[in-house]
């Protein structure tokens, strides 16, 4: 039987693509409790966000929210924002990239399409001397999202980089395949509602297939972005670079705005790099809903937020 966060977590993700609840939230959640993981619901706030982090010593990204775009233009308003999101950063001199997914920049339409709209932007962002990340979305859009950093990095672009789902099983063959690039890649526990057919359902296959995938990635020569908050995961991570001795430029730690703040002050604090994930914008209700997800104890303080009311 699934466990009570299981059961809590599936129930939450089919909210997120509720539309009644999405209604419902997109008039009270940020007041309710969206604010703590929401940069903002617009570029200056998430501005102002990122700057007081990188005061703290943190390296940030931003990411505009936003789901599967349904055409060309919706997708072209979305390379404009991305556009102007980066000569933000940029003439802001703030140390932060960028992390896009792909479907905003039109996969579900057509894969050319989104490869013409993520190389004008890493165009833009190589002027800029900035990087980007592919984010990861269901395990439906793996495929094209790996064959379009493929692509991308076959075109000389070396300022792109994509992110890996432990809880899939094609994960650690993916990652096999990505290595001879030296990607530079993030990896996480994953945060949508798989089946059994494609992704591991318990917790501990998932952290051990995380651990599998952390440890090759390491070794493999590339970039790794560690992202996760679980203090154990974080502390075999360290344990495991040391003995290794793989430098501190290999690698960087990665939680989300708002979730663990002390601890990731601590791995500041001992000089790690730690970049905090930022992100804004008034489609914040999917992204929201993960994050509820991935730790259900969270409702509780949503609950308190509404009880205040």
């Amino acid at each position: 039987m699934p466990s009570l966060n299981q059961a809590a977590r599936t129930a939450i993700l089919a909210a997120a693509q509720n539309r009644a609840t999405e209604g419902l939230m997109s008039r009270y959640g940020m007041r309710l409790g969206a604010s703590r993981f929401v940069a903002g619901e617009t570029l200056d706030e998430c501005i102002e966000v990122i700057r007081d982090l990188n005061r703290q010593g943190f390296k940030c990204n931003a990411t505009e929210l936003g789901e599967a775009v349904e055409s060309e233009s919706d997708a072209a308003r979305a390379v404009q924002d991305y556009e102007a999101l980066l000569q933000r950063l940029a003439r802001e001199k703030l140390n932060a990239n960028v992390a896009i997914k792909p479907t905003l920049m039109g996969l579900a339409i057509d894969e050319d399409l989104a490869e013409r709209n993520l190389a004008h932007l890493l165009e833009v962002a190589r002027g800029l001397g900035m990087f980007m990340r592919m984010d990861m979305e269901e395990s439906a859009r793996v495929a094209p999202t790996l064959r379009l950093y493929r692509d991308l990095r076959a075109r000389g672009f070396d300022n792109v980089g994509c992110v890996l789902q432990s809880y899939l099983y094609r994960t650690a063959a993916d990652l096999d395949s990505l290595l001879e690039l030296r990607p530079n890649l993030r990896l996480v526990k994953g945060a949508y509602l798989e089946s059994r057919e494609v992704a591991y359902s318990s917790k501990v296959d998932v952290d051990r297939n995380y651990v599998r995938i952390m440890e090759t990635a390491l070794l493999g020569g590339g970039y790794t972005a560690i992202a996760t908050h679980d203090e154990r995961m974080i502390e075999h991570a360290i344990g495991f670079v040391q003995r290794h001795q793989i430098g501190r430029d290999r690698f960087e730690f990665q939680m989300l705005y708002g979730v663990r703040p002390q601890l990731q002050r601590s791995l500041v604090a001992q000089g790690y790099t730690v970049l905090v994930a930022t992100s804004y914008g008034t489609h914040w209700y999917p992204f929201f809903m993960r994050r509820l997800a991935e730790r259900p104890a969270n409702l509780l303080f949503l609950a308190r937020n509404m009880v205040r009311r």
